[in-house]
């Protein structure tokens, strides 16, 4: 770590007067920001290009809207339907797979629905409604609360009618609804990356996972100069092209906390 950290401040240090003073805004998601993954890539993309990328992290559905308005010259999150639909409305110029994990489902030791080692999640989450035992939901929609509705309604289940009963929605990123999960001994649908960054997690374990339905691939695309006149799109393209590149796919699979590999990289050019 210590030697990456030379090799970028002596990039850093060779780039053309004024190259720093570039910069872009990427619209993304809370799991990237707090598992640390633009700790460790953007610097290096700084520091082979000159160009700041300056990162709104939020849920998916608030990042597609932003940058639907012209807030954000690239787009970084995780639901491929909504970003298919961002570049058919002629927001983006194209999107790219860039890198895949997975959700899990998280709960207490005690396990109160019984869903320790299902490799169903629908089914799982049917048994923890059955259960009425407590559900820490994003209810934010973002890219992990589509994909929590979508295993909802694979099992059958309509958990808006409990809503403030057993199901709690926080309203909230990752890393409070999986505070606020711990805390209450709630189950709690989460990205593998936030899951293994978070430090709060007071017995609670992965306990449901391995469904091919709880696949989690994240897109990148760049905002449309001819839609929105305002974005930096030679800049964009620069980011977006370096995310797709061999040097940005190793630097993302390089992410690893206590040896875990957070992110799996899948670019297809």
């Amino acid at each position: 770590m210590i030697r990456r950290g030379l090799i970028v401040l002596a990039l850093l240090a060779a780039l053309p007067a004024g190259a720093a003073d570039r910069f872009i805004v990427l619209q993304s998601t809370t799991s990237t920001r707090n598992s640390g993954l633009f700790d460790l890539i953007l610097p290096i993309f700084r520091a082979r290009t000159g160009i700041e990328v300056r990162v709104v992290a939020v849920g998916t559905g608030q990042a597609i809207r932003n940058a639907a308005r012209g807030d954000g010259d690239a787009l970084l999150v995780h639901d491929r339907e909504a970003e298919r639909r961002f570049v058919a409305a002629g927001h983006g110029t194209a999107r790219h797979d860039v890198m895949y994990n997975d959700f899990a489902i998280v709960g207490p030791r005690a396990d109160p629905a019984g869903v320790a080692g299902m490799a169903d999640a629908p089914a799982a989450l049917a048994r923890i409604a059955r259960a009425r035992a407590p559900f820490a939901s994003r209810g934010d929609d973002s890219g992990t609360h589509k994909a929590e509705l979508r295993l909802w309604r694979a099992g059958g289940i309509d958990p808006a009618a409990q809503s403030g009963r057993w199901y709690r929605e926080t309203g909230s990123g990752m890393g409070a609804t999986l505070n606020v999960g711990t805390g209450m001994g709630a189950y709690v649908l989460t990205d593998r990356a936030s899951w293994i960054a978070f430090g709060n997690k007071r017995g609670h374990r992965i306990l449901v996972e391995g469904d091919a339905r709880l696949f989690n691939q994240y897109g990148i695309v760049a905002v449309s100069k001819r839609r929105h006149p305002r974005v930096k799109a030679k800049l964009a393209r620069e980011f977006v092209d370096w995310m797709l590149s061999g040097e940005g796919q190793a630097a993302i699979a390089a992410h690893r906390i206590d040896g875990r590999q957070l992110f799996f990289p899948n670019a297809r050019r």
